[in-house]
């Protein structure tokens, strides 16, 4: 089995861990999903062994799609590993609220586009935060981490994708979320058009009502 030495721990998750490595001269990410010790063990090298083969689906054909994703080098399924380019590059999270308003602009209609890719593709990133995005030097935005993804078509995960990036950028870019937001819609829009966008943006606003009713009922 052709085998990567771990090096640098880079994040400890809640599900896995990524180590940065050299692999043939590469210079890698792999990532590594944690055993849980509450679920049956065989149930967990089940869970485990199933998102080690589908995230490498996703994001191959995200790339099909035209997301820039990293490349999988190697799916070690017996050690719930997947060995995958490194990113050269700096998060959106990190850069985001420091860049001019016109390249803040530019940044999330392009988001929005690469997500408007996805979904019509019948892709769910499933963890659309600003964190799992990287832009390279070459100013490409590229998506990462789609382990919590699925394929699916139907409006409501499409919805439920969407207003997790709007949950993230009001935790993290609270200062200029609703501007953020609306780059990102304006770049779905342009991808698949302004009657599915109005579609989705109303699925939002349930998902957000549903959410307030909820918490009303704990209280």
């Amino acid at each position: 089995m052709d085998t990567v030495a771990e090096q640098t721990l880079l994040k400890k998750g809640a599900e896995a861990s990524l180590y940065l490595a050299d692999w043939h001269g590469r210079k890698v990410v792999v990532k590594v999903r944690i055993p849980k010790k509450y679920r049956p063990a065989a149930l967990d090298e089940q869970i485990r062994s199933y998102r080690t083969v589908h995230e490498p689906q996703l994001i191959h054909e995200a790339k099909a799609a035209g997301v820039p994703t990293p490349l999988i080098y190697m799916v070690n399924v017996p050690e719930a590993s997947i060995t995958m380019e490194y990113v050269e590059g700096q998060q959106i999270k990190q850069l985001l609220n420091k860049v001019p308003q016109q390249k803040r602009q530019e940044l999330c209609v392009k988001i929005g586009e690469l997500i408007g890719k996805l979904h019509r593709q019948g892709l769910i990133h499933g963890d659309l935060t600003t964190s799992n995005m990287i832009l390279s030097p070459e100013g490409k935005i590229y998506f990462v981490d789609f382990g919590l993804g699925e394929k699916n078509i139907e409006l409501e995960a499409q919805g439920v994708d969407l207003h997790l990036m709007k949950r993230a950028l009001q935790s993290t870019h609270y200062q200029f979320w609703e501007e953020y937001f609306k780059g990102v819609l304006c770049g779905y829009s342009s991808i698949l058009g302004s009657e599915a966008t109005e579609k989705i943006y109303e699925k939002i606003m349930e998902i957000e009502r549903r959410g307030r009713y909820v918490e009303e009922r704990k209280q």
